[in-house]
């Protein structure tokens, strides 16, 4: 029989398989009779007793077929005739079946496994079907059925006959058969045939040593009984597939007995009572899953295999289904349903057509299902019933991991050291996934790649259903969150990715999710949305192969980087140009609108998780090692990796570098901040969110809004996070790059960080304002964003690195409690300036001196005084700000916290002329004139106190100042009149004072001058000189202008009004006016003014009796700048003149004590005219007279008013 099959091997499964599963109708009635009656005319079969093999079809499909033979007895041999039968017969067939040699072959070939029959009778059968298969009888019945057919078959037309060649040839080209009657003679006699593998003409030759080294069994006949003829068959396939496996110890198959192992395996496809294994193996199986299931076309197959992972499956079943599938990842073709479906499109899209493949790895389902997809990526039609079976497949894949050979040979350690008893329904394959991605330890490469290959393979990306673990762990989420979505469509990927680490996820489906994901992300073609959209785009800009096709110059995971550099980089920033393009014309190169919209989904997505983006996994994995080992929480390993930037190794820093980059460009790329900011987005900016195109703007908003009510704290953290990233590089600020680039790389060249190159451009503004340039080196739109940097950094101390680098151990001694963000940190350091180490002081009044210069930068009274601004200081510059607040923080429509901000800036900027801009200017050649001991004591970035404002101030009472300085200096005495706060020098030295003295107007707080009003009056009772001296200038400054004393001025308005209209305010003339009056009977003063002004003057006496002069320039430019200057003078006159009469008569009289007595009561003369200040003399010569008495009794009568009061 080895010579007996000479027709071509591929044709004899498709053939079998097509006609196997014809229903007999009339017509075979006809073929089955003469078939019958042949057989009954055979001789009386020869040769001991044997094994014989099984006709599943007739028995299932056509039970009554032995009825409807002819009943005839005629002088044939009959098989129920024989002895060695007849009990077997009587007991398990029916008797009508008695007389059909055929039906007998039917019912005792189906018998039960359990049922035994005697082996005389088992070899009888054999050898009787042997010899109908060699019988040149049958060749008559196949001539006289099949004329036509072997007419139009040249290769059967030219078998020679009695040979029994011609039934193998027609069994062979099954296929081609159009002739309905030959066909039913043909499947009646492959079932016959292949019903034993010894019946397979070479079969036994061609697999005898293979048998033999696998103790698959004997092939001597009578050894074995019919069904163990279907376990050598099964041995061989199973050895087959532990050769493919490359298991440890697997025997090496001759190739001519794998092509009859895989030609067996073929021509049961059709229906699954040929693989007698897998029928007696799944009998019960059968019936229990899949009884309404006809048998045909592979139909019983695909049915067992989506029941194989059921609790109720038998394990002798699911291993021979395993095995089956095994082979049909071998050999597509061992599946019926599949070969016939897709035989067209494979013809189609010449799937094989490679002349280069091997013809085994061309017949692999892989190739096929590559081949497939492919076309299906590239837009071809594929016909649903094809479609429909390679998702069986796909999904079948899925399921069962031992079902890819590659998996199973290299994936040997991963799966018993992790994944060892989760064989069913994917869970190994996925245990398989999440060792992949790191969470279990390292993986073997190429285990990794078979994986990779897997998936590709299966390509679940383009169904979720394929991957049977994913769709059972989601389905709750899918029904919630993804109901709007069509079942099946790969949108639904995005959507659970959408929702990843939100309330309707849960923690299985994460899982799933992200396993099968990490493998996406490593290969663009496996998201089939993206691949349709961008197809052309990588094509043209990357130069990508075809969908199943790899590139080592362009692998899967470098043709999304090449994408997604298109979208977001410019040619100067890495974007790869087209082979022979020069930069101009790649200038309008960049991604299609869909596709764009598909690379910003996939960052969006693989910014969830690090391991989701394969550059940043590969060369970030040591680094992640070493600073991020303990960051598990969503996120937080990238955030981890942008904090220890400049720790990374170069490779790892430029990967998260461009992507810092493009988040700042695009920052609904994390996904999760954006959660977390819903509500303020909704609130604040969803215009800007809804209209973004790549501008940056929607962070620029959220650093705006970062103290709205509806920020919450994640949103606040993750903002603030993201500005402390950016100011690592000024590239990961898109609006700040983009507008200042070109003033960066001419002003700033070779500097990086966000923060120093702010400093640069700012300074590079700051000098050419100053030096009143005539054009700005600064471009106008980068001013404009430079502004904006410098108010965000201003917000929190952390953006500022320098200062708060300096400042770190004071804000854990002063502000440990205190929250970053809203200058919180830097109003607690400026409040608790004199407990600062010297480093950080200097920063913060370096900080308050380019604030005070600039209050757009004062992001706390920006913030606190917003609304007032915009209803008093519209009109006014940015510069002009505080002095604008300044003169309306009186007013009634003042925001009560704004008017208190305002006063504290004003106390910072009286403890120090340098925060003062507009005094500094006013006064730049006063200070150096008049108050030079003062600088030359000062250190640098130190405040002086207010100690040069004081200075100012007594110059002002000695009218020594330049106009400008003048008035400034009377604005300065005007406020801090009213409120003691405002004179840093009087606070420094009074505090203790003012708490003894004055605790009630001091907690009152009524900023009308009443704290200074009570050190004056409790002059005598103040101790320290220090202040004694302070409430001295005071009174002193009182006497330059009536507005410095405002208890005076209240008291005397009125008659101020009447009285001194005339007047013009300042250099004493309103308060020489008051004094006038109060000399002049005439003029009757309101009550309240009259004893004010009594008091000043008591308060003067004492004043002038224990102030020192300080030289005889202070008295004599009082004098020369009073309006009785005339009168002094002459006195004066007078007096030196008589004073030389003396001395030239009575020089000795000099050296008498009264000579001493008259100069002291010259010198209090001086000082009381130097304090007067050209007030009223004879006024001058009544505070003289009762200087003593009037002080005390004044002290007196303060007391009792205050006791009044009490009472």
């Amino acid at each position: 029989m080895a010579d007996c099959i000479r027709v071509p091997l591929p044709l004899l499964l498709l053939l079998m398989c097509i006609l196997s599963s014809l229903q007999p109708i009339e017509g075979d009635i006809n073929v089955v009779a003469k078939l019958a009656a042949k057989s009954d005319n055979l001789p009386n079969p020869a040769g001991g007793p044997g094994p014989a093999a099984v006709n599943p079809v007739a028995a299932e499909r056509n039970p009554g077929a032995g009825a409807s033979l002819p009943r005839r007895r005629s002088a044939g041999w009959k098989l129920a005739e024989e002895a060695v039968c007849r009990e077997d017969l009587t007991r398990l067939c029916p008797k009508h079946s008695w007389n059909n040699n055929l039906a007998v072959l039917e019912c005792l070939q189906d018998r039960k496994e359990e049922t035994e029959i005697a082996a005389e009778c088992n070899h009888l059968l054999w050898n009787y079907k042997l010899n109908l298969t060699t019988d040149p009888k049958f060749e008559s019945v196949a001539v006289e059925v099949c004329k036509n057919t072997i007419s139009e078959i040249k290769e059967c037309a030219a078998e020679e006959l009695g040979k029994g060649y011609l039934v193998s040839c027609l069994v062979d080209h099954r296929g081609n058969i159009s002739d309905y009657q030959c066909n039913q003679y043909i499947t009646k006699m492959t079932t016959i045939v292949f019903s034993d593998y010894r019946l397979i003409c070479g079969f036994m030759d061609k697999c005898r040593e293979d048998i033999n080294a696998l103790r698959c069994g004997s092939i001597s006949t009578g050894e074995k009984d019919i069904h163990s003829q279907g376990e050598v068959i099964a041995c061989l396939e199973k050895g087959l597939v532990r050769e493919a496996e490359e298991q440890p110890g697997a025997h090496p198959i001759k190739d001519e007995c794998k092509k009859s192992i895989m030609r067996v395996a073929e021509l049961s496809s059709d229906d699954f009572h040929l693989d007698r294994y897998l029928y007696f193996a799944c009998r019960e199986d059968r019936e229990r899953f899949c009884e309404n299931t006809l048998a045909g076309e592979g139909r019983v197959y695909k049915c067992l295999f989506n029941h194989k992972f059921e609790e109720a499956m038998n394990e002798r079943c699911r291993e021979a289904l395993t095995t089956r599938q095994k082979l049909i990842a071998q050999d597509y073709k061992v599946s019926y349903s599949l070969a016939k479906a897709c035989k067209s499109d494979l013809r189609k899209y010449r799937c094989s057509a490679d002349s280069n493949m091997p013809r085994a790895r061309e017949a692999r389902l892989s190739y096929l299902l590559l081949c497939l997809e492919s076309a299906v990526h590239r837009g071809r039609v594929v016909n649903g019933e094809c479609q429909g079976e390679m998702m069986d497949y796909r999904r079948m894949l899925m399921e069962d991991f031992s079902l890819s050979p590659e998996i199973v040979l290299h994936c040997r350690s991963e799966i018993e050291g992790h994944c060892s008893g989760l064989h069913r329904k994917g869970r190994t394959l996925h245990c398989l996934m999440r060792v992949g991605r790191g969470d279990m330890g390292a993986i073997d490469p190429n285990c990794q790649k078979a994986l990779q290959t897997l998936i590709q393979e299966a390509d679940p990306g383009a169904d979720y259903r394929i991957d049977r673990a994913l769709n059972e762990a989601c389905e709750s989420v899918i029904q919630t969150a993804c109901k709007h979505i069509r079942n099946g469509d790969p949108m639904i990927l995005s959507c659970l990715m959408e929702h990843l680490y939100t309330e309707k996820m849960v923690e299985d489906c994460e899982h799933r999710l992200l396993e099968l994901q990490y493998f996406i992300a490593r290969d663009w073609k496996l998201d089939p949305i993206l691949y349709k959209k961008c197809q052309g785009d990588a094509a043209h800009l990357c130069h990508t192969p075809g969908w199943n096709v790899t590139s080592e110059m362009m692998p899967p995971g470098a043709i999304f980087s090449c994408l997604y550099r298109h979208d977001y980089r410019s040619v100067e920033q890495g974007r790869r140009l087209p082979d022979g393009a020069s930069e101009a014309e790649t200038k309008g190169v960049t991604l299609s609108r869909d596709c764009k919209v598909e690379v910003q989904r996939i960052l969006h997505q693989r910014a969830l998780d690090v391991k989701l983006d394969p550059e940043l996994q590969k060369r970030c994995m040591t680094d992640l090692g070493k600073w991020c080992s303990e960051k598990t929480e969503a996120g937080q390993e990238l955030e981890c990796l942008q904090d220890h930037l400049e720790d990374l190794v170069s490779d790892c820093r430029d990967v998260v570098g461009n992507l810092t980059e493009m988040e700042s460009e695009d920052i609904q790329i994390e996904a999760l901040l954006m959660r977390a900011c819903d509500p303020v987005i909704q609130a604040h900016c969803h215009e800007v969110a809804d209209n973004q195109i790549d501008t940056g703007d929607l962070m620029e908003c959220l650093v705006q809004n970062k103290h709205q009510k509806e920020m919450n704290e994640k949103c606040a953290v993750g903002v603030t996070n993201f500005q402390l990233i950016q100011i690592k590089d000024f590239r990961f600020s898109y609006k700040f790059k983009t507008a200042c680039k070109e003033d960066v790389l001419k002003l700033c060249p070779n500097i990086k960080k966000k923060v120093d190159v702010v400093i640069c451009l700012s300074t590079t503004v700051r000098n050419d304002t100053l030096q009143e340039a005539k054009e700005q080196r600064v471009s106008v739109k980068c001013r404009k964003q430079l502004r904006v940097e410098e108010v965000e950094m201003s917000e929190d101390i952390r953006l500022q690195p320098e200062l708060y680098d300096s400042c770190k151990q004071d804000i854990t001694r002063l502000c440990q409690n205190i929250a970053f963000g809203n200058t919180q940190v830097i109003e607690c350091l400026k409040e608790n300036k004199f407990q600062m180490t010297q480093r950080c002081h200097q920063r913060i009044f370096k900080l308050q001196e380019m604030e005070m210069v600039d209050p757009e930068l004062d992001y706390q009274l920006m913030r606190v005084c917003k609304h007032m601004i915009r209803r008093f200081c519209t009109e006014s510059e940015g510069k002009n700000v505080l002095p604008c607040l300044k003169q309306n923080k009186n007013s009634e429509l003042m925001d009560p916290k704004c008017k208190q901000m305002i006063t504290k800036r004003q106390i910072t900027q009286n403890t120090d002329y340098r925060l003062n801009p507009v005094l500094r200017k006013a006064c730049k050649a006063d200070i150096p004139k008049f108050c030079q001991p003062i600088l030359n004591k000062a250190t640098v970035d130190s405040e002086l106190e207010g100690q040069v404002i004081s200075c100012l101030k007594l110059k002002y009472a000695d009218q020594r100042l330049s106009p400008d300085c003048e008035d400034q200096i009377r604005v300065i005495l005007q406020e801090s009149a009213l409120d003691y706060r405002l004179d840093p020098q009087l606070q420094l030295h009074c505090t203790v004072e003012i708490s003894v003295l004055c605790p009630e107007e001091a907690v009152a707080q009524e900023l009308t001058g009443q704290v200074q009003e009570c050190l004056k009056v409790n002059l005598l009772k103040i101790k320290q000189e220090g202040c004694k001296k302070e409430v001295l200038n005071m009174l002193k400054e009182s006497k330059a202008d009536i507005f410095v004393d405002p208890v005076l001025h209240t008291a005397c308005a009125l008659d101020i009004k009447h009285q001194c209209a005339a007047i013009p305010p300042g250099k004493g003339r309103q308060m020489s006016c008051l004094m006038e009056a109060l000399q002049d009977k005439r003029v009757r003063l309101q009550p309240e003014c009259k004893k004010r002004l009594q008091d000043r003057i008591d308060m003067w006496s004492y004043a002038a009796k224990v102030a020192p002069v300080e030289g005889f320039s202070d008295p004599a430019m009082q004098v020369m700048t009073s309006p009785s200057k005339n009168y002094i003078l002459t006195v004066i006159g007078v007096g030196v003149a008589v004073l030389l009469l003396m001395g030239l008569h009575a020089a000795e009289a000099l050296r008498r004590p009264a000579g001493v007595g008259h100069q002291s009561v010259l010198g209090e003369r001086r000082a009381l005219l130097g304090l007067a200040h050209g007030e009223d003399a004879e006024a001058l010569q009544v505070g003289v007279k009762e200087k003593d008495s009037s002080l005390s009794h004044l002290q007196t009568r303060d007391s009792e008013q205050k006791h009044g009061s009490a009472v």
